[in-house]
């Protein structure tokens, strides 16, 4: 096997990562990571100080590749399958890198801000950032409900790195910050994401590890 993913299936930017894998049937063998262990977590830290998930190792070119999106580039060049992630047009390339980074930062982050204010004990809860980061979601399940209305994907009729970015950050902001009632058209686009094989997929494999999702 010439690829590894350092990853945990409940993580929403693993998941990101996985849908370009099993969108053009990537060979890769999937490495655990119980970051609650200090032993492991040294050895990934190792690997890659920042500590983050997910992290691609590439044993063929003996390459470490952090970043969901920087993966997702990586196979697209060096493992390319039927599925491009990125447009070779150089206007629908920017246009498809800026849909993943509004997604990842306009969603899936602020998203992870109200999960991990979750998590935080009694006393130490951050209700202003809390409300800050709902404001940016409810902003952009606006400006997402305008350009779903007209497209298919993120990006049009092709699925693409938009979309890998879209699904994980849609699926985990909808269980904080709910969209479907408001949001028809965003709400159309969700449900064809997750009968997308490959998300369908990831999910599957995620469902043991649902409880442990907060609240």
């Amino acid at each position: 096997m010439t690829l590894t993913l350092y990853m945990h299936p409940l993580a929403s930017y693993c998941h990101k990562a996985l849908i370009a894998l099993y969108e053009n049937d990537t060979p890769f063998k999937p490495h655990f990571l119980d970051l609650g262990d200090p032993t492991v977590r040294a050895e990934f830290n190792a690997l890659w100080p920042v500590g983050k998930m997910p992290v691609l190792l590439g044993h063929r070119r003996e390459q470490t590749v952090p970043e969901a999106t920087v993966i997702i580039e990586y196979l697209g060049i060096y493992y390319p399958g039927p599925t491009r992630f990125v447009p070779e047009d150089p206007e629908r390339a920017w246009q498809t890198r800026l849909s993943d980074r509004f997604y990842d930062l306009y969603v899936h982050e602020p998203m992870q801000r109200i999960v991990a204010d979750r998590l935080r004990p009694d006393g130490s809860k951050d209700p202003f950032g809390v409300e800050a980061a709902r404001a940016t979601l409810r902003t952009s399940y606006d400006m997402l409900e305008k350009q779903m209305g007209q497209r298919f994907w993120a990006m049009g009729e092709t699925f693409s790195l938009a979309d890998c970015a879209a699904a994980p950050a849609l699926f985990y902001a909808d269980k904080v910050q709910p969209f479907g009632e408001t949001h028809p058209a965003l709400a159309g686009y969700f449900g064809r994401l997750l009968d997308r094989p490959s998300y369908a997929r990831v999910l599957e494999e995620a469902k043991p590890y649902f409880d442990m999702f907060p609240g």
